[in-house]
């Protein structure tokens, strides 16, 4: 049987304040294609399907556009929330919608949900883990002592019961100790959501969220698709795909990727201000770069001729030392709370950083914030 593995869509989000609808209308078309030219039977989406918990109108609209398509080519579709996503929202009509063969992760109730699928080599059961934070698994497992996120996990799949002579594959929205990640993902203050690779150990593939770059863990079976498009400038260097995986005979599973192509690529680029403007005429989305000692007041409106989606400027010469952007800084949504935090800190006090105790007092109010979600 053939799975289809993709993660992370955020549709709905912005990057810079610009709308990423079109580049993820364009991105979806493709992945359909694939899922048709490859025979995917199914599609494993690994959550944050949605950029807010609200999504907007035009997001949801394309989600749907999206999947029906896939029933329509005849695959079937696994659906878990991530930490973007409201799980109340992701879930509406679940049990409806199974008829036409798209499972959905529903509200959580201290056990996982499962879908048992047949081929030739027998049974295969995909499990469904949602996004979960350890408040919610305390309230629904009050026996076990749960503190961190590999707490509640590792709970969660002790009341799985899996059984080792079928082949089963999860679907997970969670930070694996040990992958690489970028700026455009939420993490837990003080790496309290860090689990380790081991406790996946009882399944034979391991379809993964929650982190933007492409990329297994340890064993080729754990892995995370990443996200499909560019997220933010960390990400340019990032080759993005999607994961076809093969499963075969138990212990016997193929995985290889599909490259995406984006409607317009994330770059950086830089150079003297002349070199720069002799470069081809692109609409990708460009933080540009001049290092010139002495760049014209209106550099940045000489560039946006040759790069109409350039999203930041900065120069970097010999009297600025350092990056200097002369555009917005990077949009608020794709910071973290702590980050936020310093930024508000620093415009208080002369651009001083916020020292350990501060950093300490919001950690310990986060984590309380968190404990009460």
């Amino acid at each position: 049987m053939r799975f289809l593995h993709i993660a992370d869509l955020h549709l709905g989000k912005q990057m810079n304040d610009l709308s990423l609808l079109p580049d993820q209308e364009y991105i979806l078309d493709q992945i359909a294609s694939i899922a048709k030219n490859e025979q995917a039977d199914a599609v494993l989406i690994a959550g944050d399907v949605y950029q807010r918990s609200s999504p907007q109108a035009e997001a949801m609209a394309l989600f749907d556009a999206f999947v029906s398509r896939l029933v329509r080519l005849g695959k079937q579709v696994f659906v878990i929330s991530g930490n973007h996503d409201s799980a109340l929202r992701v879930s509406y009509f679940a049990s409806l919608i199974k008829s036409s063969g798209v499972y959905v992760t529903e509200a959580f109730d201290g056990t996982l949900q499962s879908v048992s699928l047949k081929d030739r080599d027998g049974e295969i059961v995909v499990w469904m883990l949602p996004f979960l934070r350890p408040s919610q698994v305390k309230r629904k497992l009050p026996g076990e002592k749960i503190v961190t996120y590999q707490d509640a996990v590792a709970a969660v799949l002790r009341q799985t019961p899996v059984d080792p002579k079928k082949r089963n594959i999860l679907l997970c929205h969670q930070f694996i100790t040990g992958c690489e990640t970028s700026d455009s993902e939420e993490r837990a203050v003080g790496g309290l959501d860090n689990i380790d690779a081991s406790v996946f150990d009882a399944f034979d593939y391991v379809a993964l969220g929650h982190i933007h770059k492409p990329q297994k863990v340890l064993r080729d079976t754990l892995r995370y698709a990443g996200s499909p498009l560019k997220y933010s400038f960390s990400e340019a260097n990032h080759k993005k795909s999607v994961a076809v995986v093969d499963v075969l005979e138990k212990g016997d599973i193929a995985v290889r990727t599909e490259p995406l192509y984006p409607l317009h690529d994330v770059r950086l680029i830089e150079g003297m201000l002349d070199d720069l403007m002799n470069m081809p005429y692109s609409e990708d989305y460009l933080w540009v770069t001049v290092h010139d000692e002495l760049p014209p007041p209106d550099a940045r409106v000489t560039l946006s001729v040759n790069f109409p989606n350039m999203m930041k400027f900065s120069i970097v010469n010999s009297r600025t030392k350092q990056d200097v952007d002369v555009l917005a800084t990077q949009s608020m949504e794709n910071k973290t709370v702590p980050e936020l935090f310093s930024d508000f800190y620093r415009l208080q006090n002369n651009d001083q950083a916020p020292g350990k105790a501060h950093q300490d007092e919001l950690e310990k109010v986060l984590k309380e914030l968190e404990e009460r979600a």
